[in-house]
């Protein structure tokens, strides 16, 4: 680490064995683990926690103080897990008095120009394509891929094993399991393929495939709809954590799409 043309404050705590390339500043109140590698021109700013094995590409910015007129210099962070790759120009403001932080979880990618705002808590194995957006207070589950281009209303929050298609506007919560499509955002199946490579069995993406038909096809309001699910369903894992995310959503869930005459 031991770079002459980069600047690292002598309060940061950085693993010996971090590899950082010139004309990146590491400011004070940092902590980056082993095996770290930050590529050149990269800002990785006060209350930065970077864990072990990530790649931080050109360009980024780490934990900027959020733009939120709100924030009032609070001593809040962002926590990067292990494993996490951070593209080219990746933005990613720490938290503010709400959360106190921002969180990415291990085995993450945040492929370029992405811009993940204060207070959001994304999960493990999250691939984020380039440009997508998320603004401030979002929680993101494990596994979700958000293809390019995507933005994310502040406050939404997106579940588990979830797919968004590229160029979409999400302004309502996405479900666990499911593919997320068109304008406005629908639910249009689920995420059959993310599923089968994760190791869900047939049995189980049909169990899946039940629940959201009746939620999604049946024409029942979400009540109806978790009611008889909740009635009907054999009590699993996935049937509790699809009634659970019902239960919370403050926004609301997407609808299912409806083919306009």
């Amino acid at each position: 680490m031991n770079q002459p043309l980069a600047y690292v404050h002598p309060g940061a705590k950085i693993a010996k064995n971090v590899v950082i390339e010139p004309f990146t500043t590491i400011h004070n109140n940092v902590k980056i683990g082993e095996g770290t590698w930050i590529g050149s021109n990269v800002t990785i700013m006060e209350g930065a926690r970077i864990g072990k094995n990530c790649n931080i590409f050109p360009g980024a910015v780490i934990s900027a103080v959020p733009q939120d007129l709100k924030f009032n210099d609070e001593d809040t962070t962002v926590e990067i897990g292990d494993n996490v790759t951070i593209r080219e120009c990746v933005t990613i403001n720490r938290g503010t008095s709400d959360k106190m932080k921002t969180v990415i979880g291990d085995n993450c990618l945040i492929m370029a120009y992405c811009h993940i705002a204060h207070d959001c808590i994304v999960g493990n194995n999250c691939i984020f394509s380039n440009n997508s957006t998320l603004a401030g207070h979002i929680t993101v589950g494990d596994y979700v891929v958000l293809a390019g281009m995507t933005a994310v209303h502040q406050f939404c929050s997106i579940g588990n094993h979830a797919f968004v298609t590229g160029g979409s506007l999400v302004r309502k919560d996405v479900p666990p399991y499911v593919k997320a499509a068109r304008e406005p955002l629908s639910y249009v199946g689920i995420n059959s393929v993310g599923l089968r490579r994760r190791g869900f069995s047939s049995d189980k993406i049909r169990e899946i495939q039940s629940i959201y038909r009746i939620l999604y096809q049946k024409n029942y309001n979400n009540t109806q709809a978790a009611e008889i699910i909740e009635a009907e369903m054999e009590a699993t894992p996935e049937r509790d954590e699809v009634l659970q995310f019902i239960k919370n959503s403050h926004r609301g869930i997407m609808k299912g799409y409806f083919k306009s005459n």
